[in-house]
């Protein structure tokens, strides 16, 4: 009899951390509970840049399900960018969206990385891919990361080995209103 309480006792233990969730899913699990919410956020990196800079900076966690999340980043009028995470083996992929005005895909679109692991419930990286390399050849050495937490979302890119260095901060304490669909979005 002590012998099936102790596989007993073994079997509840081993399942109750077999149920203990990743990192990656924490993360997963935090973003998604912003769905539905709008966010301003402030460049800080390059501090004059000017495609960004002086411009109202907006992402919308518009779309979310249990393996992919997108969320628009509107840069003034431009509503061209749509960030695209997709959860799947415990791993969560980075793609870059990239519409015109009509909701054609641009000429550069659907860059981006994948973890190399499971990451931090507050931070995920994401090294450039082999089809980054071969769209953006330059891009080959880029390292996006997304931080997360209760009051702040972070877009981070680094191009390693160059000056290029990119930062965007979203307040998560503040909502904004809702900004409408990003280009070729229409439906989501």
């Amino acid at each position: 009899m002590k012998n099936y309480i102790l596989l007993f006792a073994i079997f509840c233990l081993s399942f109750s951390f077999s149920q203990e969730k990743s990192e990656a899913q924490k993360f997963w699990n935090q973003l998604q509970s912003l769905c539905g919410n709008a966010y301003e956020g402030r460049l800080e990196l390059p501090k004059n840049d000017e495609d960004f800079g002086g411009k109202k900076l907006v992402m919308h966690v518009r779309s979310c399900n249990d393996s992919i999340i997108k969320i628009p980043f509107f840069v003034g009028d431009d509503r061209s960018r749509t960030w695209v995470l997709t959860l799947e083996n415990d791993r969560i992929e980075l793609k870059h969206d990239h519409r015109h005005k009509d909701g054609t895909d641009d000429e550069i679109t659907m860059y981006g990385g994948t973890s190399s692991n499971a990451g931090q419930a507050t931070i995920q990286m994401f090294p450039a891919d082999e089809e980054t390399k071969l769209l953006i050849p330059a891009a080959s050495t880029n390292v996006w990361w997304i931080t997360l937490n209760e009051k702040q979302f972070t877009y981070n890119l680094r191009r390693l080995g160059t000056d290029r260095v990119f930062k965007v901060v979203f307040d998560l304490n503040k909502t904004v209103e809702n900004p409408g669909p990003p280009w070729g979005w229409s439906d989501h």
